[in-house]
């Protein structure tokens, strides 16, 4: 898997790496099962050509190349792998105009994650 969408986009769900992806492998989960799929955004892996356009766009900063995923965020390279089964609960979403976070707001949701750098 290429790329990687962890849980520092969870409940922030930003669409600017959607709006950058050439291939339109960025996905929204529409189904139900919120324990296994919660609210951020998924990369279809089999889908991404390994571009990476998508990582810098992310004021989040919560993409990674798979094999630089932070140990924190291990089990999120699993749920990303995840959706190639469960692909009709799925759907490119719509861009819409968002508030890009303040660096504060990064630190904060880094920090709720215990994710450091």
């Amino acid at each position: 898997m290429p790329w990687v969408i962890t849980k520092l986009c969870r409940d922030c769900v930003d669409m600017s790496c959607v709006e950058v992806c050439p291939v339109d492998c960025i996905y929204e989960y529409t189904g139900d099962d919120k324990a296994t799929f919660p609210n951020q955004l998924y990369i279809d892996p089999e889908e991404c050509i390994d571009c990476g356009v998508c990582e810098p766009e992310c004021p989040w900063e919560a993409i990674f190349e798979d094999e630089r995923v932070p140990g924190v965020f291990t089990e999120d390279v699993g749920i990303n792998a995840k959706i190639v089964d469960a692909k009709d609960d799925f759907a490119v979403p719509e861009v819409g105009e968002m508030e890009k976070p303040t660096p504060e707001q990064v630190a904060e949701n880094k920090a709720k994650w215990n994710y450091t750098e």
